[in-house]
């Protein structure tokens, strides 16, 4: 892969998972991640809530003192459970206390972090030249801090395909915005007529 689209693709990336939102991406990766490996604790997790929730509707429906052995009975079913399900609960929130910190951690290694390994690496490297007297007296500015003058430099290369990216995200919003504001009228006109119609029946 050219150095050029390595760069453009590792910016790309760094802002889509801005757009979309490191949250949003934790909470899928750790969906996912429990379904894989803590399968049965989920399963049991929901079992519990079940039962719990059935005891509780049985407890309350058994009167503690014309049923006082059935409803001690029930009584401690519930406590066990809800015990046990403290537990898993306080499991599973540890596992993705530590499943967070390593997500968050290996994403800003696979973007930020590799940005800057490869802003290091190729710091002296030209990303692709310039076509002599293109941009004046300018053309020495793209070429810092290190690259070869009349050059692009790695630095320079990200600055501007994050701009465009930015503007082009931007620009995506802008029209998105419209068509859903053009889509309220419509409806808001359409129930004022219906209401209209109904006053004049009436």
């Amino acid at each position: 892969m050219s150095l050029i689209v390595l760069i453009f693709m590792l910016v790309f990336v760094t802002e889509l998972i801005s757009w979309i939102g490191t949250s949003v991406l934790l909470d899928l990766a750790y969906g996912l991640y429990i379904r894989l490996f803590y399968a049965s604790a989920v399963s049991r997790q929901r079992e519990l809530k079940t039962e719990i929730l059935t005891t509780k509707k049985e407890l309350l429906s058994t009167s503690a003192q014309d049923q006082f052995a059935k409803w001690a009975k029930l009584r401690r079913s519930v406590d066990k459970g809800l015990a046990e399900l403290e537990k898993i609960n306080g499991e599973l929130s540890s596992n993705k206390t530590t499943f967070s910190l390593k997500f968050k951690s290996m994403l800003w290694i696979l973007t930020t972090g590799l940005q800057f390994v490869v802003g290091w690496w190729y710091r002296k490297s030209a990303v692709f030249y310039l076509p002599p007297g293109w941009l004046g007296p300018i053309t020495w500015w793209m070429s810092l801090p290190f690259a070869p003058k009349g050059s692009v430099s790695v630095g320079v290369w990200q600055m501007a395909c994050r701009r465009v990216i930015k503007v082009g995200e931007r620009t995506v919003r802008d029209m998105i915005k419209p068509s859903a504001i053009l889509s309220e009228p419509v409806a808001v006109e359409t129930e004022s007529k219906a209401s209209a119609e109904q006053k004049k029946k009436s």
